[in-house]
């Protein structure tokens, strides 16, 4: 087997999620964790190419990471304090050299991972970012393009994040029934931006990074399971609705990118390539959520989604009720980003001329400046009114801001098709 430092790589990205996590909770120290992780991965890197792949790759990079915290704790001057962590890891050992560690076994130590990200005593900016880098594998710089941030903010509030868990004494475990009620909302924005970053990775040569995509949905799964299995525990409609919103989703992957890799959009999908197993999962979970009575913003967007994989095809699209439903979202969710999506549902249901006014509104307070897609929309109705230098001006600001190849490339098609 060929093993180049790439295929290495994307080899080991579907796994490090769930070791880091392991680590974790083995160690209790976020930077401990991610220091012997970056080591044992240098090393696999390193000798793979050499020595071929070993039995399982996951199990060799954790034994190398924990016997690379082995190593640093023993030269620590606080050895007699680090006795507890270093029982831990020995601990860990066996599971470590087990060729079937790492199962789908309950409770998953990336989902008490994620409720201690989650812990109350971090501002919710900061429990998303550090389950994103933690748990999601994304760079600072990525996910400061998440947020829409500077990459200084971001990795400042990553930083702080982990010396709080650690000075506070935050225990890495999962939590009782009777604490995750207050640490669910931010569990489900984690999963969500999660699955966002992959289904629209923001940077690299990749549109969509599949890996992301089924890690949200899979932890989401096991947290609705959870909550429906837990005599403690009632089930929550808005876990529900997300899982719902992200099996919709996902389930136009396919159909995302054309063979060569081109950006496909919506109208101009081939929808037999869409997962119709999946559009069914999604619409029976979200048909429970509603059964539950109490409406909020995941099922509202797990609701527009369903109006969209319903759809025959783009002409019969139901655009009207899709504005509504993001009028309905706005009140929950009062983003500019959710403004900017009922605009172009707004100029699909009622004309080009009447999203476009929305969109410059939305313009005047400047937050959306940095928002690639913000001046994608723009110059998608202005490219459709006809007006094409306002066109080439606002496809140029929205190549200026995209990281994304792909979506760079379509941009670039755009952009010539109206006189570059």
């Amino acid at each position: 087997m060929d093993l180049t430092h790439e295929a290495i790589r994307r080899l080991i990205q579907d796994e490090v999620g769930r070791i880091l996590a392991a680590l974790v909770a083995a160690l209790r120290d976020f930077e401990l964790a991610e220091d012997v992780l970056q080591d044992a991965l240098v090393s696999a890197l390193e000798r793979w190419p050499r020595e071929g792949l070993p039995r399982n790759p996951a199990a060799w990079i954790t034994t190398t990471a924990r016997n690379r915290a082995i190593d640093r704790l023993r030269r620590a001057q606080n050895f007699e304090r680090k006795q507890a962590t270093l029982h831990a890891i020995e601990q860990m050992r066996a599971t470590a050299e087990n060729p079937d560690m790492l199962t789908d076994d309950f409770p998953d130590e990336r989902l008490s991972l994620i409720f201690t990200c989650c812990h109350p005593s971090l501002a919710k900016e900061a429990q998303v970012a550090l389950t994103l880098q933690t748990l999601g594998g994304l760079t600072p710089s990525e996910i400061a393009a998440a947020f829409l941030v500077p990459l200084a903010t971001m990795q400042q509030r990553l930083v702080r994040a982990k010396r709080k868990i650690r000075d506070a004494g935050v225990p890495f475990e999962f939590p009782t029934p009777q604490q995750i009620p207050e640490r669910l909302d931010g569990v489900l924005s984690v999963l969500y931006l999660i699955f966002n970053a992959g289904y629209s990775a923001p940077y690299g040569d990749r549109l969509v990074r599949a890996d992301l995509c089924g890690e949200a949905i899979r932890l989401a799964r096991v947290l609705c399971d959870l909550m429906a299995r837990e005599r403690r525990l009632v089930e929550d409609p808005e876990a529900l609705g997300l899982l719902a919103l992200m099996l919709l989703h996902d389930s136009r992957r396919q159909a995302r990118q054309s063979e060569s890799g081109d950006l496909v959009l919506l109208d101009d999908q081939d929808r037999a390539l869409w997962d119709h197993r999946q559009i069914e999962e999604g619409l029976r979970v979200l048909d429970h959520a509603l059964t539950l009575r109490h409406s909020g913003p995941y099922q509202i967007q797990a609701a527009i989604a369903a109006i969209h994989a319903e759809a025959r095809d783009s002409t019969s699209t139901d655009w009207t009720q899709i504005a509504l439903l993001y009028g309905a979202l706005y009140r929950h969710a009062p983003t500019p980003v959710v403004a900017l999506n009922r605009a172009v549902a707004v100029a699909m249901s009622e004309g080009y001329m009447a999203g476009l006014d929305l969109i410059d509104k939305l313009g005047i307070g400047g937050e959306l400046d940095g928002y690639h897609l913000y001046h994608a929309a723009r110059a998608d109705l202005l490219r459709r009114l006809g007006w094409l230098p306002e066109a080439r001006a606002a496809y140029r600001r929205a190549l200026d801001l995209c990281q994304n190849s792909a979506e760079r490339a379509f941009l670039q098609k755009r952009l010539d098709e109206v006189g570059g």
